[in-house]
C-alpha cells in the first residue's frame, strides 16, 4: 500500500495520466526488436522452451520473440506497430486479459504494475492466464525513499519494498527463481528535472529526440544483464527484473 510519501491517485487520473503519455510515445515511436535489448539473452533460451507466450503492455518494445507470442497492449499505435511486423496482437489491459484460462507457459510484463492502483487484480489476471509451472518474468521500480517526482510525471503509483513485491507474488503461487539489476534512474536531479520540463511544455519535440537520439544511444550503452539466484541484493538497486515460477 502507498503510504503519505506517495501521491494518492485514483485510477481515473492514473489512466489518464498513462494513457496521454504512452499514446503520445508510441505515436512517435518505431518498434525496436527485441534482439537489441539486454534482457534479449535472458529471454531468447526461455522463449525457445516455452513456446506458449503471452507480453503484456509492451508497447513498441517488446521483449519476447515477434514470431509465436501473443501480445496484449491498450494503444492503438502499439498494437499496430505490432502487426505491422507480423506479431499477434490484441486490445485488451492486464486487469481484464482477453485470454483463457492456463493457457500460457512464459509471461511477460514489464513496468506494468506500479502503474496501478489495483496490482492484486492485475496479479489475479496474470495468474488465471498461466499454466501449471509457468514461468512469469516481471520487472518492478523498488524503494519508496527512491521516489522522485518523475515518478509521479509518467503515472507511477508506487514503488515496492523488496519484500513487499515477494509477498504479492507468493501470495498468488509464485516464487521469484531469479533476479537482475534492471534499469537506470539519472543520478542528476537536475537532468530529471529538465526532461519533465520539456515533456510537460514541448512534448512533441522532447519525444521526437527521445525516439530519435535518447532512445538509440541507450541502446548502444546497455549493460549486460546478469542473474542472481531469489530475489538477492536490492541495496541501492532502482529497478529489479524477476523471473518467476508458478508453484
Amino acid at each position: 500500500m502507498p503510504t503519505l510519501a506517495l501521491p494518492q491517485r485514483t485510477a481515473a487520473e492514473l489512466n489518464r495520466i498513462n494513457r496521454g503519455f504512452y499514446e503520445s510515445l508510441w505515436a512517435g515511436s518505431r518498434l525496436v526488436d527485441p534482439s537489441r535489448f539486454n534482457t534479449w539473452p535472458m529471454v531468447r533460451e526461455l522463449a525457445m522452451a516455452l513456446p506458449r507466450r503471452l507480453e503484456v503492455a509492451p508497447g513498441l518494445r517488446p521483449r519476447l520473440p515477434l514470431d509465436g507470442t501473443y501480445f496484449v497492449d491498450i494503444t492503438p499505435a502499439a498494437l499496430a506497430g505490432l502487426r505491422a511486423h507480423g506479431a499477434s496482437a490484441l486490445r485488451g489491459s492486464i486487469t481484464a486479459l482477453p485470454c483463457p484460462d492456463a493457457s500460457f507457459d512464459l509471461i511477460c510484463a514489464l513496468d506494468i504494475l506500479e502503474h496501478l492502483v489495483d496490482d492484486d487484480k492485475a496479479l489475479g489476471e496474470l495468474s488465471r492466464v498461466a499454466a501449471r509451472d509457468a514461468r512469469l518474468l516481471l520487472s518492478v521500480p523498488l524503494h519508496q525513499a527512491a521516489w522522485t517526482d518523475f515518478d509521479e510525471f509518467v503515472g507511477h503509483y508506487r514503488r515496492y519494498e523488496p519484500g513487499q513485491i515477494q509477498n504479492r507474488l507468493a501470495a498468488h503461487g509464485w516464487t521469484i527463481e531469479r533476479s537482475a539489476t534492471y534499469g537506470m534512474q539519472p543520478a542528476s536531479s537536475r537532468l530529471l528535472a529538465l526532461g519533465q520540463w520539456y515533456l510537460t511544455h514541448q512534448r512533441d519535440r522532447a519525444l521526437w529526440w527521445y525516439n530519435r537520439v535518447v532512445m538509440p544511444l541507450g541502446l548502444r550503452l546497455q549493460k549486460p544483464l546478469r542473474w542472481q539466484p531469489g530475489l538477492g541484493s536490492t541495496y541501492c538497486v532502482d529497478e529489479m527484473l524477476l523471473l518467476c515460477r508458478r508453484a
